[in-house]
């Protein structure tokens, strides 16, 4: 049985794109701080492809292997400059698979 890409949940949408990871490092950095603010605490919670949590520490940490590129993170902090956001290089990030 064959189901319709629009018959699919959000998550398996997503499963379906590919990430090509940048050995040169991640095209996003969270700055270091020593008490993360809400808008970084906000960013565990609202990232659609949950690359931000909270390490051991109480710091937000990303990974940004399967970051949508969404600008998300950048409307919550990038103003602010607890985060350093830049497109991938070329040929590198998400590959969206289906729009």
């Amino acid at each position: 049985m064959t189901i319709a890409v629009a018959e699919l949940r959000v998550e398996d949408k997503l499963f379906l794109n590919r990430y090509l990871v940048d050995a040169r490092g991640p095209h996003i950095k969270v700055r270091p701080h020593e008490k993360p603010s809400p808008n970084l605490i906000a960013l565990t919670r609202v990232c659609p492809a949950k690359c931000y949590e909270l390490n051991d520490k109480g710091q937000v940490e990303i990974t940004a292997d399967g970051c949508m590129e969404c600008g998300t993170c950048r409307m919550l902090c990038e103003a602010s400059g607890e985060i350093e956001w830049n497109y991938p290089r070329g040929g590198f990030g998400v590959l969206f698979k289906f729009g």
